[in-house]
């Protein structure tokens, strides 16, 4: 005999209340509890933040909150997937509110900092010069999607993660042609590294 889908309803959040209550004594209900909502949470982070790896790691952060922080749901109140929904979306909102705020302290750092503006002697010059052009000869020699990441990480300023996103390619993918890359570079510019 099968049940109402109300009768199942109040089983789950029955089952809910009590895996809930016994996260102080049994940490493997978190488990139970992370089988049950993971995919909710990781979907409402990934819509949020628009990144995979800062959705996963949201989501170890809000069910690692639930298991240290058990006595703050009421079940009385919420169903535990409302709960969870809740918290996912106020943390990616202050994540979110707290990368802006540090973009914004860059900009003024950036807008506010007067160009320095060094004096070379000539001879100094021509050094710099000579170790930029074969700089630039050794990254125009380097495989596409290694040089690609190099000039997005030195010349504008992104992390291996918000690369990976331009390119559509694997975070993994990407420190891999950055390493590959940098080790080149070392060994055609070794007498200038050393």
């Amino acid at each position: 005999m099968t049940q109402s889908p109300d009768a199942a309803a109040a089983g789950s959040a029955r089952a809910d209340r009590e895996l809930v209550d016994s996260l102080a004594h049994d940490p493997s209900a978190l488990a139970e509890i992370y089988d049950r909502y993971a995919g909710l949470v990781y979907g409402l982070a990934l819509a949020a933040l628009r990144n995979a790896e800062d959705a996963q790691d949201l989501t170890q952060e809000i069910f690692l909150t639930l298991y240290r922080q058990s006595g703050s749901y009421d079940p009385a109140r919420v169903a535990l997937g409302g709960f969870l929904a809740t918290m996912t979306r106020t943390r990616a909102i202050d994540l979110l509110r707290a990368r802006g705020r540090k973009v914004r302290l860059l900009q003024d750092f950036h807008r506010t900092t007067p160009p320095s503006s060094p004096s070379f002697a000539p001879l100094e010059r021509i050094s710099i010069g000579q170790c930029s052009e074969r700089v630039r000869s050794a990254l125009a020699q380097l495989p596409e999607n290694q040089r690609r990441v190099l000039e997005m990480a030195y010349y504008r300023g992104l992390s291996q993660s918000e690369i990976a996103v331009d390119l559509g390619a694997s975070l993994g993918t990407v420190k891999s042609w950055a390493r590959r890359g940098l080790l080149s570079l070392k060994l055609a510019l070794g007498d200038l590294v050393g």
